[in-house]
C-alpha cells in the first residue's frame, strides 16, 4: 500500500528542517565568534598598561630584577609595565592581591620560594597556590652558599653534620626569618643528614649573616653573592654550595650533595605567575615573551650580576618545578615541625 505524506506532515518536516538549520548556523556563529574573539585577545594583548605585583620591598635584589623584566616587556608590547611593590606575610599579601585580579594578562605576580613553603607553612592562606595561579615562567635560580664563622671547627659538610651530632656543643644557623630560603636550606640538612642544629631566625638575611660573622651565630646559608665576600676576606669559610652542579664562580667548592647528603638541593628562585583562567593564547604570548626576555643579553647580565643564573623556562617547566619544591619542602616542614611565625 503506497504511503501518501499529508500536507500536514509536509508542514511540519519543513518545521524540522529549518529548526536544525536555524541551529547549525547558530552553532557556527557561536564557534567562529568565540574564536575571534579569542584571537582578537591574544592579538591585542596587552591593551593597557601591565602590572607586576611584587612580594617584596623596593630596592631589594628581587625588585631590581623585576623592573628590569618590566623593561624588556615594555619594549616588547610598546605598552607599559610598573612594578607594584607589596611586601609582607612571607609573600601572602602580594600573592592575594594578584589572585583576587583579572585573569586577562594585566595582572602578573613575581613569586619566590614562599609560594611553595606557604600552602605547609600557613594555616590557612586566602588563595589557593596551584588552584588560583597559572605558571608563566621560571626567571632565575640562585645558589646558595653555606658558611660558618672561622672559629667553627668544620673545614667541610662531613665536619660541621658530625660537630651537629654532638650533643654537648648545639650548632646554631642563621636565617632571614622562618619560611624563607635560609631557612628550608639548613632544615633539609637536618632532614637529610637526620640532625638538629639550632635555627635563630632574623627579620631578614643581612643581619642574621652578620651576626654570623660576628660570631655570635655558628652558619648560615645565604646567596653566593652575600656570603662569598665574607669568604674571600677570612671573615667567614665557605664549606658547599647547594645547587646539584658546582658554581663557575667558585668551581673548587663541593656541592652539598657531594659532601655526603646525596640528592640534596636548595636554592632561592622566583618567577612570573598569573591569575587562574588566562586565555591559552595570552598565555603563550607571555610564556614566549618571558622566556626572550631572560635570555637577552642584558638581562642575563643583569642576573648575573645579582648571584642569580638565568633560566627563562616554558610554562609547563615552571608548573613542573613549582610542584616539586612544594612537595620537597611540604615533607621538611612536616618533618622539622616547623611553624609560621
Amino acid at each position: 500500500m503506497q504511503h501518501t505524506t499529508s500536507k500536514q506532515d509536509r508542514i511540519a518536516m519543513t518545521m524540522a528542517m529549518a529548526t536544525a538549520m536555524a541551529a547549525s548556523a547558530i552553532a557556527c556563529a557561536l564557534a567562529f565568534g568565540w574564536a575571534g574573539k579569542a584571537h582578537a585577545q591574544a592579538g591585542a594583548y596587552p591593551d593597557h598598561p601591565v602590572r607586576i605585583v611584587l612580594p617584596t620591598s623596593a630596592g631589594s635584589g628581587v625588585d631590581i630584577t623585576a623592573r628590569a623584566i618590566a623593561q624588556k616587556l615594555s619594549e616588547a608590547w610598546g605598552q607599559q609595565v610598573v612594578v607594584d611593590n607589596r611586601s609582607g606575610g612571607n609573600g601572602v599579601i602580594a600573592a592575594q592581591l594578584a589572585a583576587q585580579s583579572n585573569a586577562d594578562g594585566h595582572t602578573l605576580l613575581m613569586v619566590a620560594i614562599g609560594h611553595a613553603i606557604n600552602p605547609s607553612l600557613q594555616k590557612s592562606l586566602p588563595y589557593n597556590s596551584e588552584r588560583d595561579f597559572v605558571p608563566i615562567s621560571l626567571t632565575a635560580v640562585l645558589p646558595l652558599m653555606v658558611g660558618v664563622h672561622i672559629s667553627v671547627k668544620a673545614n667541610n659538610m662531613q665536619e660541621l653534620i658530625a660537630l651537629a651530632r654532638n650533643p654537648a656543643r648545639p650548632v646554631t644557623y642563621a636565617s632571614g626569618g622562618i619560611g624563607s630560603s635560609q631557612h628550608l636550606a639548613a632544615e633539609l640538612i637536618n632532614y637529610m643528614a637526620k640532625v638538629k642544629m639550632t635555627h635563630i631566625p632574623y627579620k631578614g638575611g643581612n643581619p642574621g649573616l652578620l651576626d654570623v660573622v660576628g660570631g655570635h651565630v655558628d652558619m648560615m646559608a645565604s646567596t653566593i653573592l652575600t656570603v662569598a665576600p665574607h669568604a674571600k676576606a677570612g671573615r667567614l669559610r665557605a664549606l658547599a654550595i647547594t645547587t646539584s652542579k658546582r658554581s663557575a664562580a667558585w668551581p673548587d667548592l663541593p656541592t652539598v650533595s657531594e659532601s655526603g647528603l646525596k640528592g640534596y638541593e636548595s636554592l632561592a628562585w622566583y618567577g612570573i605567575v598569573a591569575p587562574a583562567g588566562l586565555p591559552p593564547a595570552v598565555l603563550a604570548k607571555l610564556g614566549d615573551v618571558m622566556a626572550k626576555g631572560t635570555h637577552a643579553a642584558d638581562m642575563r647580565e643583569t642576573l648575573i650580576n645579582q648571584g642569580a643564573e638565568p633560566v627563562g623556562s616554558t610554562p609547563k617547566e615552571f608548573a613542573a618545578f613549582i610542584k616539586s619544591e612544594t612537595t620537597k619542602y611540604a615533607r621538611v616542614i612536616r618533618e622539622a615541625g616547623v611553624k609560621a611565625e
